[in-house]
């Protein structure tokens, strides 16, 4: 697939686009800066003309991933139109508000990935996942220990993300609606909070069960 990493210049949106580039997707590195975009590409073993704008790469890929943090967000998704209508959009984003990043705080929509929704409007299909990934372990060849909750309104939208999930060697779960997303969300201020306490790395969570 042609995938549209959007504010791919952060460390999530590198690891992202590393495992799904392994994998033989064809990856565009998005960014509000172009000269950056376009250094990110070429770091990842991209031609330069990969990277582009946000609005660029949004307009042709088919599908795109929103790594940005959260108070970057809306005027990203703002400034790439309507680049995106008919087409997923996973969104990544996590509502960490610094420098209280342990505590859960979302927004009053519910969750951000509510948010892209609104922004976007019903045209775009948005799915959130991986807003509890080490973006750290995502850019190394090592077996990530985690899963991944896949949340959106549409079962095939899901099906795709959890496909993308596994392209990047990860197992994503069906989580539910997109309001579920605040859950996953939620998590990861929960995961930083642990990983301060005992003093780990990368904490992440599995789904058990028979």
């Amino acid at each position: 697939m042609k995938i549209a990493i959007l504010g791919g210049t952060g460390s999530l949106g590198k690891g992202l686009a590393s495992r799904w580039i392994k994998a033989g997707h064809d990856v565009l590195i998005g960014s509000r800066d172009l000269p950056k975009a376009q250094e990110i590409a070429v770091q990842l073993g991209l031609e330069s003309s990969s990277g582009m704008l946000n609005i660029d790469a949004a307009k042709i890929c088919e599908i795109a991933c929103l790594t940005v943090p959260f108070a970057h967000q809306e005027s990203t998704l703002i400034s790439i139109d309507d680049g995106l209508q008919n087409k997923i959009m996973i969104d990544a984003t996590v509502p960490l508000m610094p420098p209280k990043v342990m505590r859960v705080q979302l927004p009053e929509i519910g969750s951000a990935a509510l948010n892209a929704q609104s922004i976007l409007g019903e045209q775009t299909t948005v799915v959130s996942a991986f807003q509890n990934i080490s973006a750290e372990l995502l850019q190394t060849d090592a077996e990530i220990d985690c899963d991944v909750l896949v949340a959106g309104d549409f079962l095939d939208a899901r099906n795709t993300v959890i496909e993308l999930a596994a392209d990047a060697g990860l197992t994503g779960w069906h989580a539910g609606p997109l309001c579920n997303s605040v859950a996953a969300e939620a998590l990861t201020s929960i995961l930083i909070a642990i990983n301060k306490k005992h003093s780990l790395a990368h904490s992440g969570i599995k789904i058990t069960g028979h």
